[in-house]
């Protein structure tokens, strides 16, 4: 790797940013590849307290998830984007609800395309790079290192929220061992005294401000979970989601600001909006393959999406706990 003077780390990394704007990024910022220390600790806590539920794959790679440096030997800086996936539109009265992020194309594959063009341009500049891309797929504390970027401050529902754009978009992250100018972090958090998304959240999951506990969380039971059935305290309080949640964003004030996608990869498809419950149970295997091809909702896989709606309709017979 060449070396840089602060003048050419400055120069580049400008240039960098214009290039994310160009690729239809709607943020970048860059931060130090350094060790998460405080990160580490509330991560600790949160697994010694068993609230990833069954998602063992957070326990994992513990170092590499804590310190970049770890994915990326050599690493000196972590490149965070911002996407906008907001489509301006509502779910129809009596939908099985799907929750936005999964409404379009699976999101890992256009980001991680975007991503890996950026990766080449700045290759391309420098001739010489190691790195990485990635996109919800590795053990990268992507909010952190945006909120250390400059991006946006981690909210009490525990997302990351733009001061330009709300909290309607997907994240990616580049690890490279380039020296560029790194941004101020985020030291800011707007969300004052404002409690919606915690008053909003049916089964309680935000159980006190920026902690939020997946063993209560509907994205958690109808994305992670394997089993077969719901814990009645959560199916009675499901509220016709059948694939994630949005409720603490809905209520959110902040998502005033959201700005509508420039993807449309992420726009909607066909009846993703607005198909019942009903028709959703009559959904066979072929053409739930079909209709999800190419989409995130294919996580949950065809028996788990069905469980799901079978869940939600019950949970409409279901007096609350």
């Amino acid at each position: 790797m060449p070396a840089f003077d602060q003048n050419q780390q400055y120069k580049l990394a400008q240039r960098l940013k214009l290039e994310a704007a160009r690729l239809g990024f709607d943020a970048c910022g860059i931060a130090k590849a350094q060790q998460l220390d405080e990160q580490a600790k509330c991560l600790e806590t949160w697994l010694a307290n068993g609230q990833h539920a069954s998602m063992g794959y957070m326990a994992r790679n513990f170092e590499k998830r804590i310190d970049p440096r770890k994915l990326v030997p050599g690493a000196k800086r972590v490149v965070t984007v911002l996407y906008s996936y907001w489509q301006g539109e509502q779910h129809a009265k009596g939908a099985g609800k799907i929750s936005r992020y999964a409404w379009g194309d699976d999101y890992h594959q256009v980001m991680k395309e975007r991503l890996y063009c950026l990766y080449s341009w700045l290759e391309a500049e420098v001739k010489t790079i190691s790195g990485r891309a990635f996109v919800d797929s590795a053990p990268v504390m992507d909010k952190v290192w945006a909120q250390r970027s400059g991006l946006g401050w981690i909210a009490k529902n525990t997302n990351l929220i733009n001061p330009r754009i709300g909290s309607w978009f997907f994240i990616g992250t580049l690890i490279i061992d380039v020296p560029l100018t790194c941004d101020d972090p985020a030291t800011y958090d707007h969300c004052g005294s404002c409690t919606r998304c915690i008053d909003a959240c049916p089964t309680d999951a935000i159980y006190r401000p920026y902690a939020v506990d997946a063993n209560r969380c509907i994205s958690y039971w109808t994305i992670e979970h394997r089993g077969d059935s719901f814990p009645s305290e959560i199916m009675s309080r499901q509220e016709d989601w059948i694939f994630g949640c949005d409720i603490c964003q809905d209520v959110c004030p902040w998502n005033k600001f959201s700005r509508q996608t420039t993807e449309p990869r992420f726009l909607p498809r066909e009846g993703v909006q607005n198909t019942t419950l009903d028709d959703w149970e009559e959904l066979d295997i072929e053409a739930f393959r079909k209709r999800f091809r190419g989409s995130a909702v294919k996580r949950a896989k065809y028996e788990g999406f069905k469980r799901n709606v079978r869940a939600a309709k019950k949970s409409r017979t279901l007096p609350e706990d």
